[in-house]
């Protein structure tokens, strides 16, 4: 196994791209062929590299009534091999704007991410054909650059876990020859026979006739495809600069928007999008975000609706609010020597410097969130008024308000994170709390 050009494959790309292997992997298993091609690497690699841990994850979608069976399959397949396994039973409904396929695949992530090994790159089967596919896909839909630019080799979790998708540059042709070679087992999944589904359409009855028609067809797709994603690598590069000047607190400043040409500012809010993990919204909704924030009154207040959420403009800012976001808890006794990780991938991170003097022996510091009645006086204004009172004052929009970290001693509010400290507690030489995204 480990002389076959599969298996060097695999290496060079998991070497290329990992950066602590001795982390680990964690396989997304499903049970056929390439999963199970994938698993095998994983297995020898591990072999060949004592101390390497390795787990495999099965996702059951509930989609298809063989699903337990597939289930138990990759269980068998794993006592087999000692190698560590879990399954997760995820839920999908259908909902308004998004497809059964993308709900899936979100279910599917999170699901895996969860059940992951701690600080293991998770492994992805997918494939240069598949790659194909997406890139097919996605033409179809009219994609832009980003989108044509297909799956990269690596992305990352919004937990911040690399995912990685080592089998990228190897056709399925030579995995299925693989499996057969080495009498590999597996599962043969009844809707991939369906051309109802495009992708299946595309490789049941596309993708065969052009590999026919075109010598090297699905090599030079992707070819094209790593020239599209440099080109879009030196687009992002551009966009980091453009963003280091729009950007402020998360937010994205109308002024400083309206600045840059006309493709510059759709690739700014595209990018801005992006470090909220939105998906990409469509060509309508990008011009409505930029007309209606653009040439709005200075008092508008407007709200795009998005598939996760919606863009609102608020004084001159555009905001991304994600929807049905879970109130956060608060969290007691914390310390001020690490950082402190919240529920909605904010983490709060202490800093020494200008801020509120060092807690006492004696005091407890904890973070709440939404006690906006609580009265304060900040450092440098006049008279004590609610939080509500000074956030308002402070400009910050009616549903951020509720997500602003207080921090408190004992009972008493010391900060309000990002925006003011308590007068009576200010100090010089102290500490302050920054908040940062996890997933940055």
């Amino acid at each position: 196994m480990e002389r076959t050009s599969v298996y060097k494959q695999f290496v060079a790309m998991l070497e290329l791209h990992c950066r602590s292997i001795q982390s680990g992997f964690t396989v997304a298993l499903s049970g056929g062929v390439d999963s199970v091609v994938l698993l095998h690497l994983c297995h020898t690699y591990a072999n060949q590299h004592e101390g390497v841990p390795i787990k495999a994850v099965y996702v059951n979608h509930g989609l298809s009534e063989n699903a337990m069976r597939w289930q138990d399959f990759c269980e068998q397949l794993c006592k087999s091999l000692s190698v560590e396994f879990s399954a997760a039973t995820v839920e999908v409904r259908p909902k308004r704007r998004v497809s059964l396929e993308a709900q899936a695949r979100d279910a599917r992530y999170l699901a895996l991410d969860e059940l992951a090994l701690p600080g293991s790159a998770l492994l992805l089967g997918q494939h240069a054909d598949d790659q194909v596919e997406t890139f097919l896909i996605r033409l179809k839909r009219g994609s832009g650059l980003q989108g044509l630019g297909a799956m990269k080799a690596v992305t990352q979790l919004q937990s911040g876990r690399n995912c990685l998708r080592p089998l990228l540059g190897v056709g399925r042709q030579d995995i299925e020859a693989f499996a057969k070679t080495f009498t590999l087992q597996h599962i043969e999944d009844e809707s991939n026979q369906s051309d109802i589904f495009d992708r299946n359409f595309l490789r049941n009855q596309v993708l065969p006739l052009l590999k026919a028609r075109f010598k090297g067809f699905v090599p030079s797709v992707l070819r094209s495809i790593e020239l599209l994603q440099a080109q879009q690598a030196l687009i992002d590069e551009l966009s980091e600069q453009d963003l280091a000047v729009c950007i402020d607190n998360r937010c994205l400043v109308v002024e400083h928007l309206n600045k840059l040409s006309p493709l510059r500012q759709s690739n700014a809010v595209r990018a801005w999008l992006a470090i909220q993990h939105v998906d990409m919204p469509s060509k309508k909704q990008l011009e409505q975000i930029l007309q209606q924030s653009l040439y709005a009154r200075p008092d508008a207040q407007v709200n795009i609706q998005l598939a996760k959420g919606s863009v609102k403009l608020y004084r001159g800012k555009l905001y991304w609010v994600a929807k049905d976001q879970a109130p956060l808890q608060a969290i007691s006794d914390i310390s001020i020597s690490e950082p402190l990780s919240l529920t909605d991938s904010r983490q709060l991170i202490v800093c020494k410097g200008k801020g509120v003097r060092f807690p006492l022996p004696s005091e407890t510091v904890t973070v709440k969130f939404g006690d906006l009645t609580e009265r304060v006086k900040p450092l440098g204004k006049p008279g004590h008024n609610t939080v509500k009172h000074w956030l308002k004052d402070l400009k910050v929009p009616t549903w951020e308000r509720e997500r602003v970290p207080l921090i408190f001693y004992n009972e008493t509010l010391v900060a309000v994170v990002g925006y003011f400290v308590n007068e009576s507690y200010a100090s010089e030489q102290g500490i302050y709390w920054k908040e940062v995204d996890a997933r940055a």
